[in-house]
């Protein structure tokens, strides 16, 4: 019978990710197996996606991966490529929670077997309640953008499904989006572009806002939720961004002037204070305590861009806030001075039992996630010490962070995949402050999807359930030109 080159070339994909082989007479080697993602002696939450991986030490036939669990129960995968079944996996990992599963992989190259040096994978006993995460996915680029989206995915499978996708709505630019203690009840995002909008929902409804008045420098950016729903903090920022000419170092992000503000939604009204709307400082990245009774920020001295970009500093300050009244502190408390150590804090994000805030710091500047340097550091709100948080940083930028509600979890963006492209990490904190090495989300066949994903993640955040929101509905109304107007309360 004759055959299509289509057809013959579908049998031999087929046969190649069917493969099937009985390990024989393995060599035995003392070295760890060179995976993707490197996952060895990684801490797993119960109910992640099962942890496939791709085999990186040459060219193969066949893997065979037997996962034993220290407290009973086995996995096995056998063929081109380790996919675990899903209820399988699900089951062995329920099983050893807070123990340890042991890995076993044997490679079939040129007709023979290798088993390589088992390698272990621990199950953490703290709990991942939240259902997935929410992301933004947007091309690596500076000033074009094409698709781009916010997204979110089931963190117990590889499923994916869009919140807003630009291409609904041509032109916008859809990005800062948060939820309320990751609950996605209260839920908002900015639309940027001809159609600009603050996209808030609550109480089952979405409003159109309007963030730019008289009083305030323009729309408002990075917002953050009052735990009690009624208040989020904004900062209003005029940024600018400018190329490097030196090796190593792409562009840098200037906040030539930035103020707070914060919105009431029951009134509709910007409450500010003199405090965080000054002229001689630039204040941003604001973000309620756990208890609302307090607002972090950032902030540094205004400097002349881009001439003194290099000495640009931001310090981690404090201001009480009266949830009953809407009102500010009378006073600015500094935590982080981070300018007399040349260095710059951004990102703060205070976990939810309120014993940390967690920050990315960098050489200088106020956009970390284009500096190579950048790592994420830890503040105990208890004792006041800071320190560099070695488990879990890299050699390239990591940055963009966010707490699960149990603040035994955190998600953050990094780029020590390929230097390039952002990727999101998880690990755990223990009740000592300890951080897990660090996973990269689990996707089916990894190395194929990153490697064919030309998308970098980028504003990280859990969710306790699915994003609901009709993105056609949605879109609709940021193409209409109809928006709710903001007035403003001194």
């Amino acid at each position: 019978m004759n055959r299509s080159p289509l057809c013959c070339t579908l049998l031999m994909v087929l046969l190649l990710f069917s493969c099937s082989h009985e390990v024989k007479n393995a060599q035995v080697v003392d070295t760890l197996p060179d995976i993707y993602p490197d996952y060895i002696g990684v801490t797993i939450p119960v109910g992640i996606a099962p942890m496939n991986f791709d085999y990186e030490g040459g060219e193969y036939q066949c893997l065979d991966v037997v996962v034993r669990g220290s407290k009973g129960g086995e996995v096995h995968s056998n063929g081109s490529l380790v996919d675990f079944d899903l209820d399988e996996w699900h089951a062995l990992v329920e099983q050893n929670k807070g123990g340890e599963l042991t890995f076993t992989l044997c490679v079939e190259a040129d007709g023979k077997w290798t088993q390589y040096k088992d390698f272990p994978m621990y199950v953490s006993p703290y709990a991942l309640d939240e259902w997935g995460l929410t992301y933004r996915r947007v091309a690596p680029g500076y000033e074009v953008y094409s698709q781009m989206g916010l997204y979110q995915r089931d963190l117990s499978t590889f499923d994916e499904y869009e919140i807003i996708d630009n291409t609904r709505a041509p032109g916008a630019c859809v990005n800062c989006h948060t939820s309320n203690r990751t609950d996605p009840k209260e839920f908002l995002f900015h639309v940027r572009g001809e159609n600009g909008a603050t996209a808030l929902q609550k109480d089952g409804k979405m409003d159109m806002l309007d963030t730019k008045t008289d009083q305030t420098l323009g729309l408002c950016v990075y917002p953050y939720w009052h735990p009690d729903g009624r208040y989020v903090a904004f900062s209003t920022n005029t940024t600018r961004q400018a190329f490097h000419v030196v090796r190593d170092e792409r562009i840098e992000v200037f906040d030539h002037v930035s103020d707070l503000q914060v919105l009431d939604t029951e009134t509709n009204q910007l409450l500010l204070s003199p405090l965080l709307k000054t002229t001689d400082s630039n204040e941003t990245f604001p973000v309620f305590s756990p208890d609302g009774k307090t607002l972090y920020f950032c902030t540094t001295v205004r400097r002349s861009y881009p001439l003194e970009a290099r000495i640009v500093r931001y310090n981690l300050c404090s201001i009480a806030f009266d949830a009953a009244t809407g009102t500010f502190g009378t006073q600015v408390d500094t935590l982080i001075r981070a300018e007399a150590d040349s260095t710059s804090v951004t990102f703060p994000r205070p976990s939810y039992d309120g014993k940390y805030i967690m920050y990315a710091l960098a050489d200088y500047g106020t956009f970390t996630i284009w500096h190579q340097e950048a790592d994420l550091w830890l503040l105990d709100l208890r004792t006041g010490e800071t320190r560099r948080m070695d488990e879990v940083n890299s050699p390239e930028s990591d940055s963009f962070h966010n707490w699960n509600t149990n603040s035994h979890w955190f998600v953050f963006t990094s780029r020590r995949d390929d230097g390039l492209y952002t990727r999101l990490y998880l690990s755990a904190m223990d009740d000592e402050g300890h951080a897990t090495k660090p996973f990269m989300l689990p996707q089916r066949n990894p190395r194929r999807f990153y490697d064919r994903l030309m998308y970098s993640y980028n504003t990280p955040d859990f969710t306790q359930t699915k994003v609901e929101i009709n993105a056609r509905q949605v879109a609709n109304e940021i193409l209409s030109p109809k928006r709710i107007k903001l007035s403003v309360r001194q």
